[in-house]
């Protein structure tokens, strides 16, 4: 029976491919490369350009299967990102890369089989108790779009990963200031999903809805632009806009935790949070994520981390 190993591990985003090599069961992930998407045709480019950049084209390091995780939905043998030009089949990338065995999950499930393997000092608690190490867990993180997921113990203690689409569910008001702020955004848009507004596009979108309540011409900013200025406190619209990123974002993930009983935690991954470092913690996130009228005392013992390993969904796809 063919062995397993090396085996290729990857992460493809909206934006960025991070691939990896594990060479043995025992084996420390290694050779870690970030490319970016946009420079390759396809998986197979990426994933070739990738293995001779770390000597791993033929022999010995030549990855005998693989785990990738990508940002978009799974169907059947076809992936196709969501926020970006790349598709393909999955027995076609598996028979192209020459593997016995290749699983390509959806982003963030892979990302939420690496929650129990997560070091504390990769971690910041934000608000809660300690976690029920053997309890459900919620995984949500903005960037270049929202991805939502989950890990739930079956009955043999073993993790179940979550497979979903759930940054496109609708994106709720909590008051009329963000009611008002919805309007603007369903004129624009039509439907108003939660990834409209909890991504990095979602930003500039943010932005320009507060400056057209203001009455105040947008100015042609990218997400980097919008919390630069607003964490500087350079632009009162910027500012705005990532207050409402973080109550918007307290909302959605305590929707989520309370509909999967998340007492294991709440995971937020994804690279907007962990750029607002302090910003995020002072904010009105964990208010939002307490609101919760009758349900106020279960949801202020749920414990917030923010996710701060560089390459997190890497260890998930070890798992895998």
């Amino acid at each position: 029976m063919p062995t397993d190993y090396p085996k290729l591990l990857g992460d493809i985003g909206g934006t960025n491919v991070r691939l990896a090599l594990k060479l043995a069961p025992d084996a420390e992930i290694s050779h870690i490369r970030n490319l970016t998407l946009r420079d390759h045709a396809g998986a197979v480019e990426a994933v070739e350009h990738y293995l001779a950049d770390v000597g791993a084209q033929a022999g010995a390091m030549r990855p005998r299967s693989g785990c990738l995780g990508a940002a978009g939905p799974v169907l059947g043998d076809h992936l196709q990102l969501f926020n970006a030009p790349w598709g393909f089949s999955i027995e076609g990338l598996r028979q192209a890369l020459g593997l016995h065995c290749l699983r390509v999950l959806n982003d963030f499930t892979v990302l939420a089989l690496a929650l129990p393997h997560l070091p504390p000092g990769e971690l910041t608690q934000i608000g809660g108790e300690a976690a029920l190490d053997a309890m459900t867990k919620g995984l949500i993180g903005a960037g270049t779009g929202l991805g939502v997921s989950g890990l739930i113990p079956n009955l043999q203690g073993q993790w179940a990963p979550i497979a979903g689409e759930g940054g496109h569910v609708t994106l709720p008001a909590s008051d009329e200031a963000e009611e008002k702020l919805i309007a603007v955004l369903r004129a624009r848009f039509g439907h108003v999903s939660a990834e409209r507004v909890l991504s990095g596009s979602g930003l500039v979108v943010l932005y320009e809805a507060h400056a057209q309540l203001a009455g105040a011409a947008a100015e042609a900013l990218t997400p980097a632009d919008v919390t630069a200025r607003g964490l500087a406190r350079q632009c009162a619209l910027c500012e705005a806009a990532l207050h409402s990123f973080c109550q918007f974002m307290g909302t959605v993930a305590s929707n989520l935790a309370v509909s999967l009983g998340a007492q294991g935690g709440l995971y937020i991954g994804g690279g907007i949070v962990p750029r607002l470092g302090e910003f995020f913690v002072r904010s009105g996130f964990r208010a939002r994520f307490d609101a919760k009228g009758r349900y106020a005392g279960y949801l202020s013992r749920i414990p917030v981390f923010v996710i701060h390993s560089p390459y997190p969904a890497l260890i998930g796809a070890a798992q895998a």
